[in-house]
C-alpha cells in the first residue's frame, strides 16, 4: 500500500500540486524561492496544465503554473526522482511555455512575457552543494554582456550545503518540503512557510482529499502497470521502483536488477509484492521467499 496523505511530504507530487492550489501557499512559495516579498499572484495557480504545440508532438503537464500582478509566467516543478534529461527537459518546459504566451497575428516577439521555470528536487543536479542554482543567459566572450530575454531557470536542491549564500527562509523552506512537518515548520519562525504549513495541515485533514490521494495512487499504479510503454518490460520496472522508493533507499543491485528484468510476469508480481509491504526489508525476504 502506498504511504497515507499524512505520511507525504511536500516532495510527493499530490501533495505538492493540491498545496500550491491553494492561492496564500503559492505565492508565499514564490516570495521566498525568489525573495520578493512584494510578489503578488494574478490568477490562481494552474496545476497539472497540459501544453502541446501540434497532436503529435510530445506534450507536457506542468505541476503549477501561474501568472503574478506584471504578467511575468511562473512554472513550478517537484521533481523527486533523479534523472539524468531535466536541464532539456527544462528547455523544452521553456520552449513550450513561450509558445503557449503570444496569440496568433502578434506583431512583436518583444510581447513575451518574463518567465521563470523552478524545479525542486531533493538532490543536488550539478555536484556543487548548493540549494540554490539560477541560469539566465550571459555572453561567454563578455560576461558583462547579458541577454535580457526575460527567462531564468532555477533548480533548487532540498539538501544544499552553501547556508551563508542563501537566505535562512529558503533553507527552513527547502528543509520543510523534505519534511513537511508541525516541527519544522514552527522551527522556522517563518509566517510564510507557517502559512504553507497551514494549506499542508488543512489538506491532509479532508476526508475528500483523502479519497482523491487514493484515487490518483490507484489510478497512476495500473497506468504503470499496464505500461504507458505499450506493455514494455521498462515501464513495469519503473512502476515496481516507484512503489519501492516509499519504502526506503533501494540497494542499487536490487535496483540494477529490476531494470534488467525483462520477464513481465515477474515484475508483475514484484510489483504486488512492494504494493503489499510496509519496509524494504519485508521486501527483499519476501522475494527471496517466491
Amino acid at each position: 500500500m502506498p504511504k497515507t496523505l499524512q505520511e507525504c511530504t511536500l516532495l510527493d507530487r499530490f501533495l505538492f500540486a493540491q498545496t500550491m492550489d491553494c492561492p496564500e501557499a503559492h505565492e508565499a512559495a514564490l516570495q521566498i524561492i525568489l525573495n520578493n516579498p512584494k510578489l503578488g499572484l494574478l490568477t490562481p495557480a494552474q496545476t497539472e496544465k497540459e501544453l502541446r504545440t501540434a497532436p503529435w508532438l510530445r506534450s507536457i503537464r506542468l505541476d503549477v503554473f501561474a501568472l503574478d500582478e506584471t504578467l511575468t509566467v511562473y512554472s513550478t516543478e517537484m521533481q523527486k526522482k533523479y534523472r539524468t534529461d531535466l536541464v532539456k527537459r527544462s528547455r523544452y518546459y521553456q520552449a513550450l511555455v513561450d509558445s503557449s504566451l503570444l496569440e496568433p497575428g502578434s506583431l512583436s516577439f518583444n510581447q513575451l512575457n518574463n518567465a521563470y521555470i523552478i524545479l525542486i528536487m531533493p538532490f543536488d543536479l550539478f555536484g556543487l552543494g548548493k540549494y540554490c542554482y539560477t541560469f539566465q543567459t550571459c555572453c561567454r566572450e563578455c560576461n558583462e554582456l547579458w541577454m535580457e530575454d526575460g527567462i531564468t531557470r532555477i533548480f533548487l536542491n532540498t539538501r544544499g550545503v552553501n547556508d551563508e549564500e542563501v537566505s535562512k527562509e529558503l533553507r527552513d523552506f527547502l528543509h520543510y518540503i523534505e519534511r513537511t512537518d508541525e516541527h519544522s515548520a514552527l522551527e522556522a519562525g517563518s509566517e510564510r512557510i507557517w502559512k504553507i504549513h497551514n494549506c499542508v495541515q488543512r489538506i491532509r485533514s479532508s476526508e475528500e482529499m483523502g479519497v482523491k490521494y487514493m484515487q490518483a495512487w490507484e489510478e497512476k499504479a495500473l497506468e504503470r502497470l499496464e505500461g504507458k510503454a505499450e506493455g514494455k518490460a521498462e515501464g513495469k520496472a519503473e512502476a515496481v521502483l516507484e512503489l519501492l522508493e516509499d519504502l526506503g533507499s533501494i540497494p542499487e543491485e536490487l535496483r540494477n536488477e529490476i531494470m534488467a528484468e525483462t520477464d513481465l510476469d515477474k515484475l508483475k508480481n514484484w510489483h504486488k509484492l512492494a504494493a503489499r509491504c510496509e519496509t524494504m526489508e519485508e521486501f527483499c525476504q519476501k522475494r527471496q521467499q517466491k
